[in-house]
């Protein structure tokens, strides 16, 4: 028991180092897009139903260099910038598979019919994906307006003050919120490490459709970025494995790991969740089969060869860095005391609100609220559901009305 917990430690480190720096970045494009992108631009073009915002969020994230733990910052900002969970998925789906590096490592390693090929198949998954959670997932009323909450004339804001909420937004709020359902995956891909033998995608050689649906199963859970997945399926392919065999590996490796269903879960839902898996699934599967076809027509990958990685020492200090900042993150969301009233404000009021349930949703009402004339303090607590507000000649209409635009209600109106 002692050795399989110690392993499980070192195979969660090794994991850990390895998503570290994908997922800082997340975080930091999470932040740019928080003050970046304005809530009227995402509506516009990925907000809504219909096929159109699905078609860009998925063509969106073809060359963005995210792989699926650093996506899931990234498109919970989109998310919660009003972006539709059909765009929302499509950008899950098609961003982590690809991006600009990995097509010229695929280039390097696999030759053009996998370079073109690959990006070609991301955004279609994304697109059939997207598509489907549209037709199936029902957007709720808070869903369709969820903003954050960002005061009006933001532009005309100092460039110090918006390098500050783009920091805070990424680092301190969305850590908070999915920090810890990302430690929990980390050790269940921790397990997984120690329970699956190392060399058991070695040993499946040859194509068909029951190798493609054992690499399916090993790549769904495990952690392998867009980039470092491609050295793998090189040597698979250099050992006998068919392109189609290892495509599958490429599809599901990077856009699946234990942390980013767990956290897919939490921000989507149980039945987008599911539609993301069976997405991947089917069309990897599918893209397999195509490329194998392909493949009869006599064109080859390259030689494989091997693909130097970012160095050990960085790494490591990313690590530290994320370990820091989720516990952190967790201590704060599970420790801190409950919020106080706002003190030496001439005039309060406290709103109960409806609709509130993390600290996102939290973060959203203050800074609505925050927005109104008058106000010079907000204290909000979700789960009290409450706003406490400070300041001097505020309309109460006019907080109701911040409240609802940043799509919650104020009970009894």
């Amino acid at each position: 028991m002692a050795e399989v917990l110690t392993t499980t430690l070192v195979e969660f480190w090794k994991v850990l180092c390895i998503m570290a720096p994908y997922l800082l970045f997340g975080f930091l494009m999470a932040g740019v897009l928080s003050v970046l992108i304005s809530p009227e631009f995402v509506e516009t073009h990925l907000g809504g139903a219909g096929l159109l915002p699905v078609a860009k969020a998925s063509l969106f994230g073809v060359p963005l260099p995210l792989c699926s733990c650093s996506v899931i910052p990234v498109s919970a900002s989109l998310r919660n910038h009003g972006a539709s969970r059909g765009a929302t998925t499509a950008f899950l789906l098609s961003t982590p598979q690809t991006g600009v590096d990995s097509i010229l490592v695929t280039y390097g390693l696999l030759g053009p019919v996998f370079a073109i090929f690959r990006p070609i198949a991301a955004f279609l998954t994304g697109l059939i994906g997207g598509a489907l959670v549209d037709v199936f997932v029902t957007e709720g009323k808070a869903d369709e307006k969820e903003t954050d909450g960002r005061e009006r004339g933001c532009c005309a804001e100092e460039e110090g003050g918006r390098i500050r909420r783009a920091m805070e937004y990424g680092f301190i709020t969305l850590p908070r919120e999915i920090g810890p359902d990302l430690l929990v995956g980390l050790a269940i891909a921790g397990l997984i490490s120690v329970l699956v033998p190392q060399d058991t995608l070695g040993r499946l050689l040859g194509g068909g459709i029951g190798t493609m649906i054992l690499m399916m199963l090993f790549g769904i859970p495990i952690y392998v970025c867009a980039s470092a997945s491609v050295p793998i399926a090189a040597a698979l392919i250099a050992k006998g494995v068919s392109p189609g065999a290892a495509l599958v590996f490429l599809v599901t490796g990077p856009a699946t790991n234990a942390a980013a269903i767990i956290t897919i879960r939490k921000i989507m839902g149980w039945r987008t969740l599911v539609i993301y898996l069976l997405t991947v699934a089917g069309t990897a599967l599918a893209w397999g089969l195509l490329l194998d076809r392909i493949f009869t027509l006599d064109v080859v990958p390259s030689v494989p060869h091997i693909h130097e990685m970012a160095p050990g020492w960085f790494n490591i200090a990313c690590a530290l860095a994320l370990l820091g900042i989720l516990g952190l993150a967790v201590w704060k969301r599970f420790s801190s005391p409950a919020p106080a009233p706002p003190p030496d404000a001439p005039e309060t009021v406290t709103l109960a609100i409806k609709g509130m349930t993390c600290d996102h949703c939290a973060e959203t009402v203050r800074r609505a609220l925050l927005g109104c004339k008058g106000v010079t303090s907000a204290v909000v607590n979700h789960k009290a559901g409450q706003a406490i507000v400070g300041g001097e000649a505020f309309d109460a209409d006019s907080l109701r009305r911040a409240v609802e635009q940043a799509g919650y209600k104020v009970k009894g109106t």
